[in-house]
Formats: structure tokens, C-alpha cells, sequence
């Protein structure tokens, strides 16, 4: 009978839950792609970056994160790519926000739109 624990803990070891054969693997692997493509939108025009999509990254990112250290077995990698992935959306949505912010201070002082002194 002691051969049974002995054996779980070889299969155990021979086949881990984080292997290349799980979901568990290649989730954040090709997620890290998302994040990578997120990243070279920093050097995009804020003009040309979509509010929708950079909201849904910083949803997506935060939600997983926290499911991804509730579930069992804990799958700390995909926890990792989420928390970046919500860096990204955070990033870009500060981007979006201080822009349109700006828009809004010069729309506010164009010569057009200021009062002239009274003489």
C-alpha cells in the first residue's frame, strides 16, 4: 500500500498540470501575443486608438487576473500575461483620456471662444 502515494507522486511529477499537453501552457503563451501587439500600439497616434478595444483589454485583463488566482490549480502564468494585458489596456486608456482632455482645454481657448475685454 505504500506504493500508491509513491506512485501519485511520480505521476504527479511525470505530469504536471503546467505542461505543453495542457490548456494551461498555451493560454498565456499565445496570450503574450495580445499584449505584445498592445505594446506597439504605444507608438500609435492616439488619434487612430479605439476606446472600445483598449477598454475591453483592461476589462479582460483584470477579470482574468483575478479568476485565473481563484481557480484550481492556481495558473500563475495566466495570471502574469492577464495583469500586463490590463497594464496595457490602463496605459492606453490614459493615453485616450489625457488627450481628449487636451482636446477639450484647446477647444476651450480658441481665440473664437474667449470673451473680448470689455473697453
Amino acid at each position: 500500500m505504500a506504493s500508491q502515494p509513491a506512485a501519485a507522486a511520480a505521476a504527479k511529477a511525470i505530469n504536471p498540470a503546467f505542461n505543453p499537453r495542457t490548456v494551461h501552457f498555451w493560454a498565456p503563451i499565445l496570450k503574450w501575443g495580445i499584449v505584445i501587439a498592445g505594446i506597439g500600439d504605444f507608438y500609435r497616434p492616439v488619434e487612430s486608438l479605439s476606446v472600445t478595444q483598449n477598454a475591453a483589454l483592461l476589462a479582460t485583463g483584470s477579470i482574468w487576473t483575478r479568476w485565473c488566482l481563484i481557480i484550481k490549480p492556481k495558473n500563475y502564468p495566466l495570471a502574469a500575461v492577464n495583469f500586463f494585458l490590463a497594464g496595457v489596456g490602463s496605459v492606453q486608456m490614459g493615453r485616450i483620456g489625457i488627450h481628449h482632455w487636451k482636446l477639450k482645454q484647446e477647444a476651450g481657448t480658441t481665440p473664437a471662444s474667449t470673451p473680448s475685454p470689455a473697453a
